[in-house]
C-alpha cells in the first residue's frame, strides 16, 4: 500500500469531542488541506468518532484515525490508523501497555496494513495529552534523541513532535528535523497565523485543530496560506538550482567547443611545412 502521508504538507485535526457542521467540514475541504485526522484526548467515545467519521464520509480526502485509547477505536470509514506511542514518558501503558490490550482483544479486527506506529513526543506539560500520559519535558537535546531512537531503534515511520496548545520551538523542531533520515516528522501545536504555518513548514508536515474551533476559518485559511508560502520558495529555489545548472551546462559547451577548435588549429598547424632557406652570408674583406 502506497505510504502517500509522507507527501502530505498540511493536516486539519478534528477533535471528536467538540461540535463542528458539515457547512465548515465542506469550507475546510475546499481549502484542500491535504488530509483530515480524528483525533483528541478527553471525552473520546466510539459514537463521537463515528459522528466525525459520518460527516467526512462523501468527501474525497485522505482520512487518519489517531486513537487516544481503545475504548475510541473503530474500524471503518478511514484510510490510515495512527497509532501514538509516547517517547516521553515513564508510564508504560502509553508506550505499549494500551497497544498490547488492544492487539489482545481486537485482533480479528484490525486491519494491519493501514496501521502507521507513531513516536509521540509531547512538549507542552500543561496539556491534556502531558497531563493523562504523565509526559516529561525535554530540552532539545534530549528531544532529538528521543527522536533518533524512535525511528533508528525502532524504526518507527513517525515522529510527530507535539505542542497541543502553544506554538512550539522552531529549533526544537528544526533540530529534529536535521537529525531525522527517513520518518516522517509531523509538527502539531499552536499554528494559528500564516507566519507560524510558513515556519514550521519548514522542517516538518503541519497539523492544525483548535485555530478552527476558536477563531474560525479565517485563520484557519491563513495556515493554508502559509504552507503555500513555504512550498512557493522551495519551488523558487529549486528553479534557481535548475538555471544554475542549466547556465553551467552552457558554458562547459561553449568551453569544449573552444577546446575542440584550438585542438583542430594545434593538429592543422602540424601539418604546415616550413621551406627551409639558406642564406649565403659575404663577408667584405677590409681594405
Amino acid at each position: 500500500m502506497s505510504e502517500e502521508w509522507r507527501n502530505w504538507k498540511h493536516i486539519t485535526k478534528l477533535d471528536p469531542d467538540k461540535k463542528i457542521t458539515p457547512a465548515v467540514i465542506d469550507a475546510i475541504i475546499a481549502t484542500k488541506t491535504d488530509a483530515i485526522m480524528i483525533s483528541g484526548t478527553l471525552g473520546i467515545t466510539k459514537e463521537k468518532v463515528n459522528k466525525v467519521l459520518k460527516l467526512l464520509k462523501d468527501y474525497d480526502i485522505p482520512k487518519v484515525l489517531e486513537p487516544a485509547t481503545p475504548q475510541g477505536m473503530v474500524y471503518s470509514g478511514y484510510d490510515w490508523l495512527f497509532v501514538p506511542s509516547v517517547f516521553n514518558t515513564n508510564n508504560h501503558m502509553w508506550i505499549n501497555g494500551m497497544h498490547k490490550l488492544w492487539a489482545k482483544y481486537d485482533k480479528d479486527k484490525i486491519n494491519w496494513d493501514i496501521v502507521v506506529p507513531e513516536a509521540l513526543i509531547i512538549l507542552n506539560p500543561k496539556c491534556s495529552a502531558a497531563k493523562v500520559t504523565k509526559a516529561k519535558p525535554l530540552n532539545k537535546e534530549d528531544t532529538v534523541a528521543a527522536a533518533m531512537t524512535a525511528e533508528r531503534y525502532f524504526k518507527f515511520p513517525v515522529v510527530y513532535v507535539e505542542y497541543s496548545g502553544m506554538y512550539g520551538d522552531p529549533e526544537v523542531v528544526k533540530a529534529v528535523s536535521e537529525n531525522l533520515k527517513s520518518a516522517k516528522l509531523i509538527y502539531g501545536g499552536g499554528i494559528r497565523t500564516q507566519d507560524q504555518a510558513a515556519e514550521m513548514s519548514q522542517y516538518a508536515t503541519i497539523v492544525v485543530g483548535n485555530t478552527i474551533y476558536d477563531e474560525g476559518l479565517g485563520t484557519f485559511v491563513n495556515t493554508i496560506r502559509g504552507t503555500l508560502i513555504k512550498e512557493l520558495k522551495t519551488i523558487n529555489q529549486r528553479l534557481k538550482e535548475l538555471k544554475e545548472i542549466k547556465d553551467r551546462k552552457i558554458r562547459e559547451r561553449k568551453e569544449k567547443k573552444i577546446e575542440i577548435k584550438i585542438k583542430k588549429i594545434q593538429k592543422n598547424s602540424k601539418k604546415i611545412k616550413i621551406p627551409k632557406k639558406r642564406f649565403n652570408i659575404r663577408f667584405k674583406k677590409k681594405a
